[in-house]
């Protein structure tokens, strides 16, 4: 059977990391030109205008294994089989309180064989990353998909203040490892200020970071010594990372979360975020 169109004419690849046994793609629709209905129609129109677009996450695996989020999959073609390890009673105690603890799911199915995976198309956004035997904290729930030896777990903040006046909870998503990691981020990748500190420290106000390696010490503190100063300084307490790695920033994803609540009357006067921000 002969066709004029194939799944490359629609989509684009966005990004591509590969690693010795997987190669991992984000995939983005040019254009969505369907829509059976009026109101589709008139949704799709707005989108294409506001420059929404359609993602998905393509995975080749050569004799390997991918785990994904619950959910995550579309289709697959391929020798591959799936399954779920639960690891015993053990582990799947383990994981329960992750997911207790975090927005990850409890079971994480794992892909092995040859072939290719694709995942369920979303309008959010996909950051791709390769560890080498490192470890990286991530906000709750950004995990998306992973080599199939990356291990995703939980780690408890060191002290109270962190998880109290942080808004990031007392526990945070940890994964290590090495391999290529696929994250769903808040904003698209070109809006995530990368800063990479060398026995530094880095304050932010707000809770604005999604990512930090796991040589970064993360506390929460008073903008200044005098409680008096950081009460007229309006930003009360700060976010503050010391250590020797990097930080992922996302100073936009207020911007949206405001346009979303208050429209565009939620931007005439900036203020700033002093750790208020409230997480979906």
């Amino acid at each position: 059977m002969k066709t004029n169109l194939n799944f490359r004419n629609s989509c684009e690849i966005l990004s591509t990391m590969s690693s010795e046994n997987a190669k991992f793609e984000v995939l983005e629709w040019k254009e969505l030109k369907g829509g059976e209905s009026f109101n589709s129609s008139i949704m799709t129109y707005f989108m294409k205008e506001s420059e929404i677009k359609l993602k998905a996450l393509k995975i080749q695996i050569n004799n390997s294994s991918v785990k994904l989020e619950a959910g995550a999959l579309h289709y697959l073609k391929g020798n591959i089989e799936m399954t779920s390890k639960m690891g015993g009673l053990k582990g799947l105690g383990k994981k329960m309180f992750n997911s207790s603890v975090t927005k990850e799911t409890v079971m994480k199915p794992v892909y092995t064989g040859t072939g290719e995976i694709y995942t369920e198309p979303t309008f959010g956004h996909f950051a791709l990353i390769e560890l080498e035997n490192e470890e990286i904290i991530v906000d709750d729930g950004i995990f998306y998909a992973s080599e199939g030896n990356i291990e995703v777990g939980s780690v408890m903040q060191k002290n109270l203040s962190s998880a109290l006046l942080g808004n990031e909870g007392l526990f945070q998503t940890k994964i290590n490892g090495s391999g290529v990691v696929a994250l769903e981020i808040p904003v698209p990748e070109s809006e995530i200020i990368k800063i990479n500190i060398n026995n530094e420290t880095l304050k932010v106000d707000g809770n604005i970071a999604l990512l930090r390696t796991g040589k970064i010490d993360f506390t929460v503190e008073k903008s200044s010594k005098s409680l008096i100063s950081s009460a007229t300084s309006g930003e009360g307490f700060l976010n503050v990372f010391r250590g020797t790695g990097e930080i992922w920033l996302a100073p936009t994803q207020s911007i949206y979360d405001r346009l979303e609540l208050f429209g565009l009357s939620g931007m005439t006067n900036p203020g700033g975020s002093s750790n208020t921000k409230t997480k979906k």
